[in-house]
């Protein structure tokens, strides 16, 4: 009966750990989305997973965010049909893994700026690693971007802070 609700507080971990755990990150730090800053020196070192947010922050119809693909990104152009985000607080959710490019589209912000962003997004961590060996019955599941590691050892499931 334990080891079922063990179970189940694990599963709901596993369903809700993404969000719960999820990073804002305010592109261009205090910086904000401007003129003059290299958004590629900021995104350096930084790791982004599907679940996470990219915060534009900006002052209102001072600029705006376009999400392109990697040619709009090198030209500064974006596909007709574009949606730009001008509330001055712009979030968005990084649901997909894979490379985004996102540009200004005020003026030549992008050619001159360079107010371009480009990072690769990974996918969710919280997936379980293969288990060493099955004769064991021991099975990791791996939560490493969330500081904590779960071990199965038959029935018993014990969490561990990494």
């Amino acid at each position: 009966m334990a080891s079922t609700q063990i179970y189940v507080i694990l599963a709901i971990l596993a369903i809700f750990a993404p969000t719960i755990f999820a990073t804002d990150f305010i592109v261009g730090d205090d910086k904000g989305w401007n003129i003059n800053v290299d958004y590629q020196a900021w995104s350096q070192g930084k790791q982004f997973y599907v679940g996470d947010n990219l915060v534009f922050n900006y002052p209102e119809g001072v600029h705006n965010v376009l999400k392109v693909n990697g040619t709009g990104f090198q030209e500064c152009a974006a596909p007709a049909g574009t949606v730009a985000l001008t509330s001055g607080k712009d979030v968005i959710n990084l649901a997909t893994p894979g490379r985004k490019w996102y540009i200004c589209g005020v003026s030549k912000h992008c050619e001159v700026g360079p107010q371009k962003l480009f990072i690769t997004v990974m996918p969710d961590s919280f997936a379980p690693s293969p288990s060493p060996s099955t004769s064991a019955g021991t099975t990791n599941v791996i939560g490493a971007r969330y500081g904590w590691i779960v071990i199965a050892i038959g029935t018993i499931l014990v969490m561990v802070m990494a």
